[in-house]
């Protein structure tokens, strides 16, 4: 039986894959054997991770890349096509959150936040996916193939009171999503999302366990592992009449609201 899930021959490019979510997803579609171009802002965990997979038997380069510059994204696309070949299959994963941003525990509310702190939100979660899609897709239209994949989060689905800015972010990701997958469908180029509830490396405190977990119907948080199947499948034949969707990935998390 053939595998539909193989990505011999591809060439893939993870955002923001340097750990937790990128790691995940680049170390499983080199498993799936493609050709990864590890992308951080951070270049030693970008080339970390390149490292990882070449250990394990895959092919990957690690680039530095700061998603936010657009000519940076264009140039970072150009160094990934002269080294591997034509991206054909672009995961958007970079992006900002509570945490990064040390918000986790005390975020201020939205009316005692501006402009500028607002930007910071979009340029990386709506901004930095629209740089990156824009860098691979005249290749793409070319080729007439490719894969776009944005990692968004239920956060622009349902809304999180305490990061009003990043729920818009990721809501006008999911929004670029439906629109690119429009545009360029007709050139057998397929656009989706995958939203994602809560996904962590370790867990907190019980107390804090306990009461996020009573928003989840399977109880427990995502894993890397649970996104990048999701990001496989999507990247792969399987799924090449799928577009633009906004795949949830969350433990039924927008089913228990």
């Amino acid at each position: 039986m053939v595998d539909l899930l193989s990505l011999t021959g591809r060439v893939a490019l993870v955002t923001g894959g340097g750990r937790h979510i990128g790691r995940g997803v680049a170390c499983t579609l080199a498993a799936a054997g493609a050709a990864v171009v590890v992308n951080d802002v951070v270049g030693e965990r970008a080339e970390q991770v390149a490292a990882e997979i070449t250990a394990a038997g895959g092919t990957a380069i690690g680039l530095a890349c700061d998603v936010t510059d657009p000519a940076a994204v264009t140039a970072l696309v150009e160094r990934a096509q002269r080294a591997l070949g034509p991206v054909d299959v672009l995961v958007n994963n970079a992006g900002n959150a509570g945490a990064e941003r040390g918000y986790a525990a005390d975020p201020p509310p939205f009316w005692e936040t501006g402009p500028d702190e607002w930007r910071s939100w979009f340029d990386v979660n709506l901004f930095g996916v629209m740089n990156a899609s824009r860098a691979v897709l005249p290749a793409m239209v070319e080729r007439r193939s490719g894969r776009v994949i944005t990692i968004v989060s239920d956060a622009g689905r349902v809304g999180e009171p305490f990061l009003v800015p990043y729920s818009a972010a990721k809501a006008g990701a999911a929004g670029f999503v439906r629109a690119l997958a429009k545009a360029v469908g007709r050139y057998d180029i397929t656009v989706n999302a995958v939203s994602l509830g809560t996904v962590r490396d370790a867990a907190p405190d019980d107390e804090a366990i306990a009461r996020q977990l009573r928003r989840y119907v399977i109880r427990r948080f995502g894993t890397p592992d649970d996104v990048a199947a999701m990001v496989l499948f999507l990247a792969s034949g399987a799924a090449s009449w799928i577009t633009g969707q906004t795949m949830p990935v969350n433990g039924g998390y927008s089913m228990a609201l």
